[in-house]
């Protein structure tokens, strides 16, 4: 019994390391599209790189919290208290 309880815990805390890490990896391959597009449009119209420039920082952004909130999650998982004995 005790010896499942300290499983599920420890399964807890490995999957919280993972979550983590696919949240970074996630994020990551997210902004390099976000980049690759905008300069691939920024190639194709140059008179409209300013509006391209912002709408890409701005959607990066919101992939850095959703990131930020995914490691912060993972974070307060892998900080639980083993269930006493």
């Amino acid at each position: 019994m005790l010896l499942t309880l300290l499983l599920d815990f420890y399964y807890g805390i490995v999957g919280a390391g993972i979550g983590a890490g696919l949240v970074a990896i996630g994020a990551g391959i997210g902004i390099g599209k976000i980049g690759a597009s905008a300069m691939e449009a920024m190639a194709r119209q140059p008179e409209a790189s300013g509006k391209v420039q912002t709408a890409m920082l701005i959607i990066a952004a919101l992939i850095e919290v959703i990131a930020l909130f995914g490691v912060v999650i993972c974070f307060l998982i892998s900080q639980q208290t083993p269930p006493a004995v």
